[in-house]
């Protein structure tokens, strides 16, 4: 076992998966459970062989079978996600195997599967106790969905001061659902004081990392001088930031920057771009921006025309 760790890592010895394969094996045929899983993972991944499933499947139940975590893990998450192998009631067996030797990923997913119902009964109760183990342990995500649980009563009394706490928690880990929901709270006055200097704060870091919601609600502070003295270039930086992901709503408030020359130079075919690119994502305030642009236009011409 330590020989293909050496080979797998590079210590001692040139990386060699081949050689890291065949020392696993040694070891795993002997029945060593760290060696199961190193192999079991070789061959989910097509180290030092090819990729088999069925090969990995294997050897990751041989160290389940013998108590190795995250070999359990492993194993509930091919149940979990294979195509060809999906079987929801042995990933939440194996999923409960690995989160009662306290493993937060494992911990994270069961309470997932609780929660939503995956092809087993929806359970809160449960649900909300698996990702309170798993926050427990720093688990970001699991942080952020207890969070929810309490403001939303999924599983547990509603509670919105320990929903905002597992919120802050999850947030500073950097999750970006948590730090977005976290912005809103302060710039909506959800549980607390309303501070637009704090919600701006929270919804950059969210935007940084691409939080379409965010960029469009940042863009929308920077603009407005919420929070945050106004700057209309950084408003167009993020609302274009948002509007590339998609967003219906900041493509029609670029729309509005080119139209008004918020941040940017004023420029009407600029603006009836971004309008009709609103309006094909479904946003029916750039239609009634279109018409009023197409009115302003034709004045135009009219006035050019009489002069």
């Amino acid at each position: 076992l330590n020989l293909g760790w050496a080979y797998s890592n590079g210590i001692g010895a040139p990386q060699d998966n081949d050689k890291a394969f065949y020392w696993y094996r040694k070891a795993a045929e002997q029945g060593h459970p760290t060696a199961q899983f190193d192999l079991g993972f070789c061959y989910v991944n097509g180290l030092g062989v090819e990729k088999d499933e069925h090969q990995a499947i294997g050897w990751y139940k041989k160290a389940a079978e013998q108590g190795h975590a995250v070999a359990q893990l492993n194993l509930g998450w091919i149940y979990a996600n294979s195509p060809s192998r999906k079987n929801w009631e042995q990933a939440v067996y194996w999923y409960k195997q690995a989160a009662e030797q306290g493993d937060p990923r494992a911990q994270y997913n069961l309470a997932w599967c609780y929660g939503n119902g995956s092809r087993t009964p929806k359970n809160p109760r449960k649900a909300a106790y698996w990702y309170e183990e798993a926050a427990m342990q720093n688990h970001a995500t699991a942080q952020y969905n207890l969070g929810w649980c309490y403001e939303n009563g999924f599983g547990v009394e509603p509670d919105l001061d320990k929903a905002l706490v597992w919120y802050h928690k999850s947030a500073l880990q950097g999750q970006i659902t948590a730090q977005y929901t976290l912005g809103w709270c302060y710039g909506n006055g959800r549980g607390m004081e309303v501070d637009m200097a704090k919600a701006v704060h929270w919804y950059t870091k969210a935007a940084e990392q691409g939080h379409t919601t965010a960029q469009l609600n940042l863009g929308w502070c920077h603009l407005n001088g919420k929070g945050t003295p106004v700057n209309r270039e950084e408003a167009l930086k993020w609302y274009l930031k948002a509007a590339e992901q998609g967003n219906a709503t900041a493509m029609f408030n670029v729309g509005n920057c080119y139209a008004h020359g918020y941040g940017i130079e004023q420029d009407d075919k600029q603006a009836e771009e971004w309008y009709q690119k609103a309006v094909r994502h479904g946003n029916k305030k750039a239609a009634s921006a279109l018409r009023h642009l197409a009115s302003k236009q034709e004045k135009e011409k009219q006035t050019d025309s009489e002069a």
